[in-house]
């Protein structure tokens, strides 16, 4: 594939983000990326999933402190985008 495609993808991603948690940083871009990866691997192949995390145990701390600040932070967006109606 080609570099255009690449730069299309990640523009996607932070449109994405953006609209997700208010943001579109590096720090957050990054943080939804690995949400994003980490959450579909998680639901289609939960074996691979479970096996990374007893393998990794740090990195599954970290995860879930990415998950949890990614909902946190959308939570958020969402009720100041409410509050802005």
């Amino acid at each position: 594939m080609d570099n255009q495609f690449y730069a299309q993808l990640d523009g996607l991603l932070e449109k994405y983000t953006e609209l997700l948690v208010g943001n579109s940083d590096p720090d957050r871009v990054n943080k939804v990326k690995a949400w994003i990866i980490y959450n579909h691997i998680a639901k289609s192949m939960p074996p691979l999933a479970r096996h990374w995390n007893s393998e990794y145990p740090d990195a599954k701390e970290k995860i879930v402190k990415v998950i949890a600040e990614v909902r946190e932070l959308n939570q958020l967006n969402r009720k100041n985008s409410d509050a802005g109606k």
